[in-house]
């Protein structure tokens, strides 16, 4: 293997847990990589040089073909439930470099795309472009609409090709998380392995994620809690923003509560709580109005690993991490109807806002209201197709609201104008963008949209296009996963 020094600063604590959770791996080198991604701006928050990550060195990390300095790679081991059902998973197509240390602390790089592991089970350990890409995308969209979620720093072309349904050109991405620890990483430790297993994963986890629960009596309860509560403001901020995943299953749910594995996963146009994007998802398992009761399902599975730590008497332990759980749906509630009010420019609560704002929800639905353009329309008081009826009486309602709290119509503007964003990566943008980078080699199409989409609350003239609705064309979008 070759090692080359650059600005990397890697150590790979993981790999100080036993090798049970990991499975070292050698470089799966690939013939000719090009970059054609690189976040500048995530680079500079990692401490790495712009120009090394350039060069000529700095490409053959990024793609596989050689190792920064520090670096131990391995493919990770978990289990997870994929559509309610369990089965063994793993790092099928990634390598875990190490992690960058940072003053903020430290963060996992990870390709994606790299080559076959010992948990590829049959595939190629490849990645298209396209939905590379997409990651790139969406990931960073996300960060900037404030979502917590992985990040992606670099997308590498190979040179090579990878066949899908046809032949694609291959690529590789650049991950960085705050960790790969997956609910999946637990139910893998649970099954395959001991309560010891679980218990060197648990204080891993608590001392890189939740330090201050170390030295507490009952660390394993109160970290539960803590990714209870993570969860439930993250989907909290997914429904929010009418962001639909896709693929929920509990390998793609991480501990840190970040948004992770950016497949088949879309923005909502047109408000329809049954929406589903994924081409896979025939029953509708994880639909937009699904994704809260998923995540409940998946803390359940996560809360099940627990168990023996969380008491020795195992009833005791049920009925404590059922306890645990069922902090979920109050606290994701409260997230929730946080977030609606300040989208409506509410600052206080009362015990109405639930109707006004389901009312206003049911009149969307009904007059197939684009969800983020309507708050949009609200904040800047432009008309509203559906003005007539249910509407004028509704935006009475609200207006009234309004006026029974102490702020002005100066902070509720700002308030609504901060809560709102003027755009998102509306699928069809995201696709035209994608066609050309993948097809015509054109990443200008790409880059316009990703300037465009870093700053979704400054409301800029250039922005307008990207408020466009879609065409008709796109009123049965589906995504894939891209395995």
């Amino acid at each position: 293997m070759t090692n080359i020094k650059t600005s990397w600063d890697l150590v790979n604590t993981y790999a100080g847990l036993p090798d049970f959770f990991y499975s070292k791996l050698n470089l799966s080198k690939v013939r000719s990589p090009q970059l054609v991604a690189l976040n500048e701006n995530l680079a500079q928050d990692l401490g790495l040089n712009t120009d090394e990550l350039k060069s000529r060195e700095g490409v053959e990390i990024l793609s596989g073909n050689a190792l920064p300095q520090g670096s131990i790679p391995i493919a990770l081991a978990y289990a997870g439930h994929q559509f309610g059902y369990f089965t063994m998973l793993g790092d099928g197509r990634a390598m875990l470099l190490g992690e960058q240390v940072t003053p903020g602390g430290i963060y996992d790089i990870q390709l994606k795309g790299s080559g076959i592991t010992p948990y590829s089970r049959g595939g190629d350990g490849r990645a298209a472009l396209g939905p590379m890409l997409r990651e790139y995308i969406v990931s960073e969209a996300m960060h900037n609409l404030r979502i917590p979620t992985t990040r992606s720093l670099a997308v590498v072309t190979t040179g090579e090709y990878v066949i899908r349904d046809k032949i694609l050109k291959g690529a590789v991405l650049t991950r960085t998380a705050s960790s790969h620890i997956r609910v999946g990483t637990f139910e893998y430790a649970a099954y395959f392995g001991t309560r010891e297993n679980v218990r060197q994963l648990a204080d891993y986890t608590i001392e890189r994620h939740f330090r201050d629960l170390a030295r507490e009596a009952d660390k394993y309860l109160h970290f539960l809690k803590e990714v209870v509560k993570r969860q439930a403001s993250l989907i909290a901020k997914w429904q929010l923003t009418g962001f639909v995943h896709g693929v929920m299953n509990t390998d793609n749910m991480a501990i840190s509560g970040e948004t992770i594995d950016y497949g088949p996963c879309a923005f909502m146009d047109a408000y329809n709580p049954d929406i589903v994007y994924s081409s896979i998802d025939t029953y509708g398992r994880y639909a937009y109005k699904n994704q809260p009761k998923i995540g409940l399902w998946n803390l359940s599975r996560f809360a099940e690993t627990l168990l023996p730590l969380i008491n020795e008497n195992r009833d005791k332990a049920v009925q404590l991490a059922q306890d645990a759980v069922n902090e979920f749906n109050p606290l994701y509630h409260k997230n929730l109807m946080s977030g609606m009010r300040s989208k409506l420019g509410i600052f206080n609560e009362e015990a109405a806002d639930e109707e006004l704002i389901g009312e206003l929800l049911n009149i969307m639905q009904k007059n197939n209201e684009d969800y983020t353009n309507i708050f949009l329309k609200l904040t800047f008081g432009d008309p509203i197709a559906a003005e007539a009826g249910e509407f004028k009486e509704w935006h009475k309602k609200w207006q009234a609201r309004l006026q029974r709290q102490a702020q002005t119509k100066e902070e509720v503007f700002e308030l609504m104008k901060n809560s709102n964003p003027a755009v998102i990566p509306r699928n069809h943008r995201v696709e035209e963008a994608l066609r050309a980078a993948d097809e015509e080699g054109d990443y200008s199409v790409m880059n316009n949209l990703i300037n465009v989409l870093s700053k979704p609350f400054a409301h800029t003239p250039d922005q307008k296009e990207y408020e466009d609705l879609p065409p008709p064309s796109f009123c049965n979008y589906k995504t894939f996963c891209g395995t």
